[in-house]
């Protein structure tokens, strides 16, 4: 085993895509209460919250919501998401990304997740990696989302692994960021694979292995 005992994935935009669907169910609410959002708006959600998601949502509307208002349009987006996730399964899962992850496992590393997610547990049964995971730490759990490092130094807690033997993999800057702040290497796939803070910058996710192992 290489510098490494555990690695702490982020899920959407790593393990698997979801953004399609996020975007849908914005969409909807957005529409349904007539404020722009298009997918330039949507890229700045990625990595964050779904209160602070909706905040920026709402930047474009022409009225101020309430707390109570604001939890209503939340549970709503959660419940076009949720429906929408239901059509994942295993087959979204890339050969790629199974191999890797089964290669670093058979290598002896602990494996984590480490997402601002509430959907995460589910998202993962969905792609058949209910099991998989040494330990999840979500949205479920923390109460400071990325680029605060709470998800990420919860997860190598759960691992019982200092930060300096764990490689957060990110695709989002503040993702990255939150490595960084929490005192872990990172590893970048897309826009993270270019920014300054990043360890190692990927390629493509099977890139894990020559890193890791």
């Amino acid at each position: 085993m290489g510098k490494y005992q555990g690695v702490i994935f982020d899920l959407d935009g790593v393990i698997c895509f979801t953004d399609k669907y996020h975007y849908q169910a914005w969409k909807q609410v957005a529409d349904d209460i007539g404020v722009y959002f298009d997918e330039q708006i949507n890229n700045r959600l990625r990595g964050v919250s779904r209160m602070e998601s909706l905040d920026i949502i709402l930047e474009k509307s022409s009225r101020a919501y309430t707390a109570e208002e604001k939890e209503e349009l939340a549970r709503r987006k959660n419940d076009l998401y949720r429906s929408l996730l239901s059509n994942m399964s295993p087959a979204d899962l890339t050969q790629e990304v199974r191999q890797t992850l089964e290669a670093l496992r058979a290598a002896g590393l602990a494996l984590a997740i480490g997402s601002s997610s509430k959907n995460t547990r589910y998202i993962l049964e969905r792609l058949g990696l209910k099991d998989f995971f040494d330990a999840v730490s979500d949205g479920t759990n923390i109460q400071r989302s990325k680029p605060d490092p709470q998800v990420f130094t919860m997860a190598a807690e759960f691992l019982g692994l200092p930060a300096s033997q764990c490689l957060v993999v990110e695709d989002a800057e503040a993702g990255i960021r939150a490595a960084s702040a929490g005192g872990f290497d990172s590893a970048g796939l897309g826009e993270a694979s270019a920014f300054a803070l990043t360890t190692y910058p990927m390629k493509r996710f099977g890139d894990l292995q020559a890193i890791c192992l």
